[in-house]
């Protein structure tokens, strides 16, 4: 694998995606279609905020462009200020294009228990499984509250070395341990390893209350490392899929391109083809 091009990796992941052709198996006449394992048992989707300058509709099929069929919903995408009815009609929208929404977020939290409990209601309205957030320490037991109440996880998101209370995983994970397993956390690899946390091993040390993934490459480990397409870093993205893979993950795992905001599809493209050549190739 290690011979392996960048363009051979291109090739190899563009290829048996097109081989599969919509990336939907046919049901039978008793059940619904669903989507053909390409990712080795891993929910590969995106998160919306990849695209946060489209109106709904279309980041839906941004998604459905690069074969993908799950998401985490960023508010972008359906508002906080939406009534119940409409966010299972957006949930509906996803689900009528054959995405599952597996998460929301990143969602700003604040030590404000009216205010988390809105959060709540809004992913179970949703139908969603977890929340990625970013909650001050001190609302953690609220959250711990939350989750025995709701039955929703929740995923304290690491936001490198701006971040005052979370930059790392190891953090996050430190933080959450007196409280209940729901609480845990989403690493973003690219703000880990700008932290100085190795994204591989984390996932490793941290799985037990890892509930989402934000997948990414970044040009380079400072402070200062601007987001690029997956296979252009510096990330060790094969060490990533494997330690994945190797856990048996079976939470979200979102692409959360940021580069080229006002036009994400061929970046988004390109990093999907290259991370599922990786796959593909072992």
């Amino acid at each position: 694998m290690d011979s392996l091009s960048r363009r051979e990796l291109l090739q190899l992941g563009t290829s048996a995606i097109a081989l599969t052709g919509s990336g939907v198996e046919s049901g039978s006449q008793d059940l619904p279609a669903r989507p053909v394992d390409r990712w080795h048992g891993l929910m590969i989707g995106v998160a919306s905020y990849t695209m946060r300058e489209f109106p709904l509709e279309a980041a839906i099929k941004a998604i459905q462009r690069v074969g993908l069929h799950y998401a985490s919903i960023k508010d972008v995408h359906c508002p906080f200020n939406t009534t119940a009815e409409e966010r299972r009609a957006v949930r509906q929208k996803f689900l009528d294009a054959g995405i599952t929404p597996l998460s929301c977020g990143n969602v700003g939290m604040k030590n404000d228990e009216a205010q988390i409990r809105s959060a709540f209601e809004y992913a179970r309205d949703l139908g969603l499984p977890t929340i990625v957030c970013a909650p001050p320490p001190a609302a953690l037991p609220i959250l711990d509250r939350m989750v025995r109440e709701f039955d929703i996880k929740i995923a304290i998101h690491n936001h490198g070395p701006e971040d005052k209370e979370f930059p790392s995983p190891y953090d996050v994970w430190t933080a959450v341990q007196p409280f209940d397993k729901r609480v845990g956390l989403c690493i973003d690899i690219g703000h880990s390893a700008r932290a100085g946390a190795e994204p591989a091993k984390a996932i490793l040390q941290c799985r037990e209350r890892l509930y989402d993934v934000h997948f990414k490459d970044i040009a380079n480990t400072t402070p200062k490392g601007n987001p690029v397409e997956c296979g252009r870093g510096v990330l060790n993205l094969q060490a990533v899929c494997a330690n994945l893979i190797k856990i048996r993950y079976s939470h979200h795992v979102g692409f959360e391109y940021e580069k080229d905001g006002k036009d994400p599809l061929p970046g988004l493209a390109e990093s999907v083809g290259y991370v599922h050549g990786l796959i593909a190739a072992r």
